[in-house]
């Protein structure tokens, strides 16, 4: 099999199916598991993997072809001619982003289908590559003169979703074949942009994605040049290279309006903002640099603090798809793009890596569950490109779009969940997300861990750890922070003497046996959750959560009336959680509420003291908010009242 071109002084070893390496770098703390070595049967997780691998991307493959996403390579190849581009000027990265999914799917085992169908796209993708190494179907032909000319027209971050598809599909397959398309760009772009003083370029992309990909291609090929030119690309950002291409829009919206170790406000489109950390992150985690890790510590902290909703979703503008300024929060039209989810979780990740911080792992569940999952319907084949908070039955999932940005991007984060699963280090494996799964791994120093997790998490908070192996390490398991109290572990049916913090990582560090066993116990409380005051749409209610499990309410749950009537109880102890069969299988809350109408019909009032209006009751059904939009069309509120 033909290995990659890489320089003789390339420490190349042979690929492992990591949906995200990180470099054996000392200020890299974590490092990932690979696929091949977790085995996720969790009741949970592994049917929306199934769906995903079986139904989705299946789908998503016939829609690539309906779109005319294909077609466009195969015009520039000369297989269909006299057709036109159809589509966004960015649509190659709907195939590569699916070819990525593919490429993870196959990771998890054979599947002769699906890389049939990743063959196909992979050959047209090849045969439409230029003499020099370019690849873009929106410039290659008629367009050919504009390459390079407007930054803002994708061409990076076409290039980067390309990288990262050859990168998952080698360390998945060991194949080369999209990885030798991928470095032949990936060169054409090394020899055009850089310093002017070698006669290249300076120039930074529009839409920030490439900097993570040359990274991540980097590691799989060890070509230093990959790493360089990313660094590049960051140290030239913020520095007026872009100008104003962007109309009515500022510098803020691309992110270049400062450089890297001077950002400290989230602002700007939100995808592209989590992107860029992602690809800073990465850089970090190759080579010590204080200075972009304190402007990312910075930049998470304004994030979470002032411009994230309930949700972990990000993006609060339609106008640019951007976040807005501090508190504001809109419900209803809140954007929250599901791929800005998805970038978030690719930042909590890398920030993870960087520094074994809770904080970062407990952001990721959170988001996961709750702004990524409901991105995509509970068939598998149907998207949701914006996530709103509130809705009056009109935002409804829809089976693609003329920007298709979304839905590959769902189907490649799906397809590579196992590897999120766990980390190891110096110290041990470390477990960050709670699903019934087997490990088997070895530790940087050649330690074999393997272990089974138990569970029906999320819905129900009790772990078991099963230990198969022997030998001395430590297990780092996550306290997550919404368990504030109650968290219990025990060692062979033995309290531990561990500290167990909340949004921190319990250590037990000792000789293990062969079938000892962890239980670890997260009391899973219905909780309230409200909202700093300045955040005007929410003030004075409530949002449900249990365990990691955001909820709303529904109006086909509540016929005859209007969600935005229901009034909870002061108390949340007096909401039941309750196994159901709808949905898949949810935990829904059921309580009885207060119903409490508007009194007459007015717009605005002189206000008199006390409450006039009549109230009800009835019975409130609350179901996951990743779960809405599911049923026939109706109300939807996360944010409700109180009695």
């Amino acid at each position: 099999m033909t290995k990659p071109k890489v320089p003789d002084t390339a420490q190349f070893q042979r690929p492992k199916a990591l949906a995200v390496d990180t470099s054996k770098s000392p200020y890299t703390r974590l490092r990932p598991v690979s696929l091949s070595e977790v085995a996720l049967s969790d009741a949970f997780w592994a049917p929306r993997l199934r769906i995903n691998r079986e139904v989705t991307l299946p789908s998503q493959f016939q829609q690539l072809e309906e779109s005319s996403c294909l077609d466009n390579f195969r015009r520039v190849s000369g297989k269909k001619r006299g057709i036109p581009f159809r589509g966004m000027y960015f649509s190659d990265s709907d195939a590569y982003k699916w070819l990525e999914a593919a490429s993870w799917a196959l990771a998890g085992g054979p599947d002769s289908e699906l890389e049939k169908l990743a063959d196909i796209v992979i050959q047209e993708v090849a045969d439409a590559q230029r003499p020099d190494g370019y690849l873009n179907t929106y410039f290659a032909l008629e367009r050919a003169a504009e390459r390079w000319t407007n930054f803002d027209l994708h061409e990076m971050y076409c290039a980067g979703h390309l990288f990262q598809a050859a990168v998952a599909h080698y360390r998945a397959t060991e194949k080369t074949s999209l990885l030798d398309v991928a470095t032949r760009f990936a060169d054409h772009i090394c020899d055009t942009f850089g310093p002017e003083a070698e006669g290249k370029r300076r120039a930074v992309d529009g839409h920030e994605e490439v900097e993570m990909a040359l990274v991540e291609l980097y590691r799989a090929t060890g070509n230093r040049r990959y790493l360089e030119q990313a660094k590049f690309f960051i140290e030239a950002r913020g520095r007026g290279l872009l100008g104003r291409p962007y109309g009515h829009l500022s510098p803020e919206y691309a992110q270049d309006h400062k450089p890297a170790r001077e950002l400290d406000l989230m602002v700007g489109h939100a995808v592209r903002a989590v992107y860029y950390n992602a690809g800073i992150a990465d850089v970090c985690a190759e080579e010590t640099d204080e200075g972009y890790k304190t402007a990312l510590t910075r930049l998470w902290r304004n994030m979470t603090t002032k411009r994230m909703y309930v949700t972990g979703g990000i993006g609060s503008r339609y106008e640019g798809e951007a976040f807005g300024k501090d508190y504001e929060l809109p419900n209803d039209r809140a954007y929250t793009e599901t791929c800005a989810a998805i970038g978030s979780v690719m930042w909590n990740w890398r920030m993870l890596a960087l520094e074994g911080d809770a904080r970062y792992s407990d952001l990721l569940e959170w988001t996961l569950y709750n702004a990524v999952l409901p991105g995509l319907s509970l068939d598998g084949q149907h998207y949701f490109y914006q996530n709103p908070l509130a809705d009056d039955g009109s935002h409804r999932r829809q089976p693609w779009f003329g920007c298709a940005c979304c839905p590959p991007n769902v189907a490649r984060l799906l397809a590579s969940l196992p590897a999120y699963c766990y980390s190891t280090s110096n110290e041990g494996l470390w477990v960050h997300l709670y699903a019934e799964s087997g490990v088997d791994t070895r530790l940087p120093n050649g330690q074999r861990v393997k272990l089974t997790q138990h569970g029906s998490y999320p819905w129900d908070g009790e772990i078991a750890l099963e230990v198969e192996c022997e030998g001395e390490f430590s297990l780092m398991l996550r306290i997550p922070a919404w368990c504030e109290h109650g968290a219990t572990l025990t060692i062979n049916g033995e309290a531990s003497s561990e500290p167990i913090k909340p949004g921190a990582y319990a250590r037990i560090a000792r000789r293990w046996q062969a079938g000892d066993t962890v239980r670890l116990s997260l009391p899973m409380p219905v909780r309230y959750l409200e909202a700093h005051p300045y955040v005007f749409e929410a003030a004075g209610r409530v949002a449900l959560a249990r365990g990691p499990i955001l909820y709303c309410v529904e109006g086909v749950d509540h016929p005859g009336l209007d969600v935005r009537d229901l009034a909870l109880p002061p108390d949340p102890a007096h909401i039941a959680a309750t196994p159901s069969n709808l949905l898949g299988g949810v935990t829904i809350l059921t309580t009885q509420a207060k119903v409490v109408p508007p009194e007459g019909e007015y717009l605005y009032r002189t206000r008199s003291g006390g409450n006039k209006a009549s109230v009800g009751a009835a019975k409130l059904t609350a179901i996951p908010y990743f779960a809405w939009a599911n049923r026939e069309p109706s109300g939807m509120q996360v944010w409700l009242r109180l009695a």
